[in-house]
């Protein structure tokens, strides 16, 4: 029997596909997942001031607990595998592109861009401690990947044999459909987003694609995609990564949008100006 719930986090559309037999299991499932999603976006909101994030950014505190410590282990090292592509402190220049002026927007990037990169903050014992001032972190490109493998936990904490967890296009395929097929998702157009180009079918997997078209700030003439980069703009429409856990899916989908050529041992679909699959 499947049950289907949806429910908003993190500003996007979440989906649960619970295929179970007992739709009292199935609804205490989504239940807890629903509750989980709130209390990782409440605690790593980037823009409330009440949120443990900002207490961390502004530095009224410098004390981690295990679960942030962790998440901030985890970003230094993909840091440093995908050679600083995918970077948590890039938050340090996403408030300059609240501003209406090109120039000042690259004034304020020439300026902050020396305090982006995980070398500017470490981790000792449950205390993180910054180089200087201005460096921030932000789990943006983290957090809902995070939230999908968590949800899957919860999943499997209830004994579900299968199900579809989806976040706003961060995937995870628990198990096959109870017809033994796997689950299908379709791969969607960059230029014409109502409709698919193609479709993979995964299981036990992870899916993430990162794209310029999702969303995009508009200053004077100038176009910024929501992945901030600190060199040049994408070369690519998106990038697809199928990997076996949600984080590395989505760390890895976000770095291929600042370089296409970065090497992964997962699967990868990148998709160019052309449409074309480049691998």
């Amino acid at each position: 029997m499947l049950e289907i719930y949806k429910f908003e986090s993190m500003t996007t559309p979440c989906e649960l596909q619970l295929y179970c037999d007992s739709k009292e299991v199935a609804d205490s499932c989504a239940v807890d997942i629903m509750k989980e999603c709130k209390r990782l976006e409440q605690k790593y909101n980037y823009y409330s001031n009440d949120s443990y994030l900002h207490r961390v950014n502004s530095r009224q505190s410098n004390t981690l607990d295990s679960e942030t410590k962790s998440l901030l282990s985890i970003s230094k090292q993909y840091y440093k595998k995908t050679n600083g592509l995918f970077d948590i402190t890039i938050a340090t220049l996403k408030d300059i592109y609240q501003s209406n002026s090109i120039k000042q927007i690259k004034e304020e990037k020439t300026k902050l861009l020396e305090y982006t990169g995980c070398e500017h903050f470490s981790i000792k014992k449950n205390k993180i401690n910054f180089t200087n001032e201005f460096t921030k972190i932000d789990f943006g490109g983290l957090v809902k990947e995070y939230s999908v493998d968590r949800a899957v936990k919860i999943i499997k904490k209830y004994k579900i044999k299968s199900a579809l967890v989806n976040f706003g296009g961060d995937i995870y395929a628990h198990g096959r459909k109870p017809n033994n097929e796997k689950f299908n998702i379709g791969i969607t157009n960059p230029i014409k987003k109502e409709e698919y180009l193609f479709n993979i079918s995964i299981e036990n997997q992870a899916l993430t694609t990162s794209a310029s078209y999702e969303r995009n700030i508009k200053v004077q003439d100038e176009v910024y995609s929501h992945i901030i980069s600190k060199d040049k703009k994408s070369d690519i429409l998106s990038a697809t990564v199928v990997s076996n856990s949600c984080v590395q899916s989505g760390v890895y989908s976000t770095a291929l949008m600042c370089n296409s050529m970065l090497e992964t041992k997962d699967d990868t679909y990148i998709i160019d100006e052309n449409l074309e699959i480049l691998r």
